[in-house]
This record gives C-alpha cells, structure tokens and sequence, in this order.
C-alpha cells in the first residue's frame, strides 16, 4: 500500500487512477483498474442512452467490489448533454466518486455531495485549480501539456503545473500528463501530488477496448508520435499523428474556421481503436504513448509501477543523506 489523502479520501489501495476516456473507458478496463488496487471512471459521455450506461456500471460492479468513478464530461458541446441526467445516475448507481472536466461543476457540486458522492475535477491550469477548490469539490486534477485529449490552452508542462498547484491549493492533487511508470509517480508525489492520472498507459492494457493492431502501434509508438492541434478554435488536443490530423494542422495555418474544419474534426470516435488503422480519424493520445513499450493486464501493469515506486525510492534514498547534527 502506498497511502496518500487521495488513496485514503477515495478508500483505494494504490494511488494510480485511471482517467475517463471517450470510447475506451469501460466496464471492463474499470473494473481490472479497481481490483488492481486503482481507481478508474466509467465516461458518461460514450453511451449512447442512459439505459446503456447504467447497465455497464453494474457490469462493472459485478466484475469488482472495489470503488468505481464516473466522468461527467461538461464541455460545450454540438448536442445537448443530459448532465443533470448523469448526475442522476451516479446518485442511483450509488458511484462514490465522479470526476468532472471541461466547464464548471458548480451546478452539480450540490446535488453530488447531498448524495455522498466525492467530486475530482481535472483543470488544464492552476487559476482552475483555485476556482474549483472555492466551488467545493473533494479533489483537483492537473493535467499538464503532454496529456492526451485536453491539455489546455496555455502549454504548461506537467513539472511546472503540478508544483504549482501544490501551493496554490490546499485540497488533495491529483496530477495528470506525462505518466506511465512507477518513476512516473514518484516524481509526482515527490513534486506535491496525491496520486497520478493515466489516460494513455492504459489504453495499452489488455482490458481496454482495441483491435491488437492498434496497441501494438502504441507499442512501437515514440513520444514524438501525437500531435498538439486546434488551439485556434479554443479546443486545444493532443492527438494521434496521422494524416487526418495532419489535415487539421495544415488547415489550422491557413486560418481555417470551426465550420470549416468541422468535417475533419468530427471524425472522433472509436475507429481507429477498433480497426486498428490508425489514419481513420482523430483519437486522443498523451505523449506518454512513448512509454509504453507491453500490453500487460491492468494488474501486471499497476504491481510493475509499485516496484518501480519503490526502486526508485531506494534509489532516491541512498543519494540523498541528510547530514548528522553536528
């Protein structure tokens, strides 16, 4: 056990979670996550109906009785999203933890916390960092800017962002972008954290959903292989490289507006994950994919991080001696 006011605040062994991911964040992958010793969240926004993704909480409460998250997605969105609909369904499902992303969770704080339900939310910056922490929430996540999907508009670094929020906020951080290895998570506790986020290592899990074509390119994927987009319609991504994004890049210097890259970006889905042929369209990726070298379960993948915690640690502690009191 490596315990932290994360790993006591959310009843978790390890404090190694597994962050929401469109597509891939499901039953299966939450559930291995959670009888490893993590935490990992079940998006809400993947699920087509209601009905769908109540049915794949349960699926994972029958495969783990361990603790399971929700993400509630609050971008701004083309179609409308049932947030309050969500939030209803982690209030029913009884799911004690949700991490929220995107605009403010102000709305939902209330009704989450009436039903005992603790709140993470993930920022791209420190000054959202403070915002959340005055809203209530239980938890903050910083996402530095190597994370895949949303880093943010101001392209902080994960070693910056992550000290940073330390002094700026009193609630137990979480820090995200950049991890995949038990060095991973000492630095980050070693800089001020609680605990890690991962989106991309798990990705590469036997668990996760995906065609073995798919996995197998993030194994032999460098850190140089994703590609940080559309910062000019103020919806900044790290994506796979492909040509697809490679279109969205070249449209980008020419001034492109929303309406005209739209048909480009709205080829974000599960595509490329399920066939395996990565020039399918968008899927987010963090510049961690260059450490990911196996496919191992998520147990095999968590119980290597441990070790490599402690290697470190040891490592760490024989050049480190605090001299003797004269």
């Amino acid at each position: 056990m490596i315990e932290t006011r994360i790993t006591k605040l959310f009843g978790i062994k390890y404090p190694i979670l597994c962050g929401g991911m469109f597509w891939v964040g499901r039953a299966e992958l939450i559930a291995a996550v959670a009888n490893a010793g993590g935490l990992g969240f079940l998006t809400a926004a993947t699920y087509p109906t209601l009905e769908e993704l109540r049915a794949d909480i349960r699926k994972a409460k029958d495969l783990t009785d361990k603790p399971i998250g929700l993400n509630i997605n609050l971008f701004a969105s083309v179609r409308p999203q049932p947030i309050e609909e969500w939030v209803q369904v982690a209030i029913d499902e009884k799911i004690p933890v949700v991490e929220t992303s995107g605009r403010s969770p102000q709305a939902i704080v209330a009704p989450l916390h009436a039903a005992g339900v603790k709140i993470m939310h993930k920022v791209p910056g420190v000054r959202y960092a403070m915002t959340a922490e005055r809203l209530g929430v239980d938890a903050i996540c910083v996402v530095g800017h190597e994370a895949g999907g949303h880093p943010g508009m101001d392209e902080v670094t994960t070693l910056v962002m992550v000290p940073a929020a330390a002094d700026a906020v009193k609630l137990p951080l979480v820090a995200g972008g950049g991890f995949a290895d038990g060095r991973g998570l000492v630095a980050a506790l070693a800089l001020g954290a609680d605990a890690i986020l991962m989106g991309t290592r798990f990705m590469a899990t036997q668990e996760c959903r995906g065609q073995d074509a798919f996995k197998d390119w993030m194994v032999h994927a460098a850190e140089t292989d994703t590609v940080y987009c559309m910062k000019s319609i103020m919806n900044p991504s790290r994506l796979v490289k492909n040509s697809v994004v490679e279109k969205v890049v070249e449209m980008e210097k020419k001034g492109a507006t929303l309406e005209e890259m739209l048909p480009l970006i709205s080829r974000q889905g599960p595509a490329v994950v399920d066939t395996g042929n990565m020039e399918d369209g968008l899927v987010s990726m963090g510049q961690a994919v260059g450490l990911v070298h196996d496919v191992p379960t998520c147990k095999e993948l968590i119980d290597r991080m441990v070790e490599e915690a402690l290697s470190a640690q040891e490592r760490l502690g024989g050049i480190f001696k605090r001299k003797a009191p004269a």
